[in-house]
């Protein structure tokens, strides 16, 4: 993939990256409160080289040639889109990097995926207190009335 105009590099995550990658992820597991065995980190990781069509997919962003940035996306099935829907399920970028356009950088290129797949609309979720994503997300998304609930 190509930086935009000395922005943030974004590509495809490779096997080259896995311990970047799970110093990435570990980082946005902790920050929402969350410890995954090492089990999951395998699994996953595994997933994102060999992706099923449908995902998930992994992308790095870098800056400098440094990854400080990850994000995972998956299409699936929807009952009111026919042709399906984009799914970021997991963005962060490290702190010492954020402002930098590396988060944009990310989601842009997950909607370029999904216009690239024909599954363009693009939904994720965050916690309501996430201020400094909310902050990019307000930018280039729009909020909706929905919320989320899972089973007990």
């Amino acid at each position: 993939m190509v930086a935009e105009a000395g922005g943030p590099l974004v590509r495809p995550v490779t096997a080259a990256d896995a311990a970047t990658w799970r110093v990435l992820w570990r980082s946005y597991l902790e920050f929402y409160g969350t410890e995954l065995p090492e089990t999951v980190y395998d699994t996953t990781f595994a997933r994102l080289l060999a992706p099923g069509p449908d995902g998930p997919f992994g992308l790095l962003a870098e800056i400098g040639g440094r990854p400080v940035g990850l994000v995972h996306y998956l299409f699936h099935l929807h009952c009111w889109r026919p042709e399906g829907v984009t799914y970021l399920q997991d963005l962060f970028t490290a702190p010492e990097a954020r402002g930098h356009g590396a988060g944009r950088a990310l989601i842009t290129a997950v909607y370029a995926a999904a216009d690239a797949a024909g599954r363009p609309m693009v939904y994720w979720l965050t916690q309501t207190g996430n201020t400094t994503a909310r902050a990019l997300y307000d930018r280039i998304g729009v909020p909706t009335e929905f919320m989320k609930y899972q089973r007990v």
